[in-house]
């Protein structure tokens, strides 16, 4: 059909010197057969040509009948006029159709065109003007309507539909000729044999053109900023814990962190706890599970110990520190129940992990960076905002003599790695960590201050039970991974960017990301 389509293009153009519009000439034509003629000629410098995108107007079924037969309110007063002592109601379906006599006697009733006499309907008017008709035919005539409120309440009506039409004007290129000579595309033993080879043409090579798309795998631009905060952590000298365990108890995810028992993040509401098997046995020491440095060396195996891990003592601490009081604090003073440290919950947090990590660092007390970046669950509403389950970036420092001020310096140059260099820092409370600070960070795009984090300095009811000696402190922060990835890729709806709605043209075609660092 394109080969067919291209003399006609040739031979059009050649009874004028004007552009050519290709909706008029070539009216029932598909457009992209249309194109695909115009981009063989174009190819060759034959013609030019523009696209025109434009919306028409297009007739309903209804609205064809009603250019032929007349509006419903028009056949209906059509009907009763005809009838000269009167049509009676029950009548006027048989003569005009169902459809019409219930919508047309309403609207000829507005007009005024016919009044109600008992069960009889009489003319009002000796004539009448269809205005829909009218408009429809317009409409059906132009492909559109001069005034828009007409084509509004049409549309309104159901008796037009807009429709996307994509037509072209064409002129004559600098090599336009009346007919399309073949190109040959090969050259052949045959031609070099007779030697027509030095009459044809050949189709020159197109050194521009794009080559097919050769299918691959892409990252997640989770992943890709994921990466970029690992290499940030990496280059600051932190080892990466291991985040394997997406199922924690009580025990690692609240107690050990001193969050009491009766607080409302262990609600039903909050939490996801595990049915079968319900809970699970008391802490014990596990199978190795290395952590790694930015050159992907090992250290968990490796590290020396001077004492060895005491997991009973460790869980008569937490319990005590709980129930009584213990290394200077008088706790939350109620009854500390076993069963409840024990069940099993879907980890709300990858601080049960630092958890896990400090306690096996107290058994060789050392100056240590960790981090994590892994997934986290809450029994969230999921919105535009919110997800059930997202990713953590937390990162712990443990050292002797740490204080706030070194923990706020700490942040800014942490932050500026990531490009945000204006901070606000501002108390919170959580159950762990005192002092807490929620930070903020001044959004350039947004052109306001944003939440970015949690941060503050683990409690001494969480660190001495584990047996860090008392003057040894840590630094704990956290922010979420999909926050940054969102304002990267300009992501408004986080549910386009985790789970099953994502579009994997967004995931293959979204470049590797580079934090605005220092």
């Amino acid at each position: 059909m394109a080969n067919d389509l291209t003399s006609q293009v040739l031979d059009a153009l050649s009874e004028s010197n004007e552009p050519m519009l290709t909706a008029s000439i070539f009216p029932s034509v598909p457009s992209a057969t249309v194109k695909s003629a115009l981009d063989r000629l174009g190819s060759r410098e034959m013609i030019s040509y523009k696209t025109i995108d434009r919306e028409e107007a297009v007739l309903t079924d209804e609205a064809s009948g009603i250019v032929a037969e007349g509006s419903h309110e028009a056949r209906v007063f059509e009907a009763v006029r005809k009838a000269v002592e009167g049509l009676k109601i029950a009548d006027l379906p048989g003569l005009v159709g169902k459809e019409s006599a219930k919508v047309g006697q309403g609207k000829a009733f507005k007009e005024g065109w016919i009044k109600k006499d008992k069960d009889v309907l009489r003319a009002n008017t000796e004539s009448i003007q269809d205005i829909t008709r009218q408009q429809l035919q317009t409409i059906h005539d132009q492909r559109t309507h001069p005034d828009p409120k007409v084509l509004a309440d049409l549309r309104k009506r159901k008796l037009v539909t807009m429709q996307k039409v994509i037509s072209f004007k064409v002129t004559k290129g600098p090599k336009y000729a009346p007919e399309f000579v073949k190109e040959e595309t090969d050259l052949t033993a045959e031609m070099l044999a007779n030697g027509s080879w030095k009459t044809v043409h050949l189709k020159p090579y197109n050194f521009k053109s794009k080559g097919a798309l050769t299918p691959s795998g892409a990252l997640h631009p989770l992943n890709k900023v994921r990466h970029e905060f690992r290499q940030i952590f990496f280059e600051m000298g932190f080892e990466e814990m291991p985040t394997n365990r997406f199922v924690e108890t009580g025990f690692w995810n609240f107690d050990a962190l001193f969050v009491p028992q009766q607080h409302p993040a262990r609600d039903l509401q909050d939490t996801f706890y595990i049915s079968d098997p319900s809970t699970a046995d008391k802490p014990r020491k596990d199978p190795e599970t290395p952590m790694h440095l930015a050159n992907g060396t090992s250290l968990g195996s490796a590290q020396k110990e001077t004492k060895s891990e005491d997991y009973e003592e460790y869980w008569n601490n937490v319990r005590e520190v709980h129930q009584n009081g213990k290394y200077g604090s008088i706790g939350y003073r109620y009854p500390w129940k076993e069963d409840e440290s024990l069940r099993l919950v879907l980890r709300t947090h990858t601080t049960a992990i630092s958890t896990y990590v400090l306690h096996k660092l107290a058994a060789f007390p050392r100056p240590a960076r960790y981090f994590s970046i892994d997934r986290v669950f809450r029994n969230e509403t999921v919105d535009a905002t919110h997800l059930a389950e997202f990713h953590q970036v937390e990162g712990v420092i443990a050292d002797f003599g740490l204080t706030l001020g070194g923990l706020i310096g700490f942040m800014e140059v942490f932050f500026a790695k990531m490009g945000i260099h204006k901070l606000r820092f501002k108390p919170a409370y959580n159950p762990y960590t005192e002092p807490s600070m929620e930070i903020f960070g001044f959004h350039e795009g947004l052109d306001k201050w944003v939440e970015i984090g949690n941060s503050g300095m683990f409690r001494p009811e969480m660190l001495e039970p584990m047996g860090l000696p008392k003057d040894m402190r840590v630094y704990g922060w956290g922010l979420s991974l999909e926050r940054p990835t969102m304002i990267k890729y300009g992501v408004k709806n986080i549910r386009e960017l985790l789970g099953h709605k994502v579009d994997l043209n967004f995931v293959e075609s979204n470049p590797a990301v580079r934090l605005e660092r220092d």
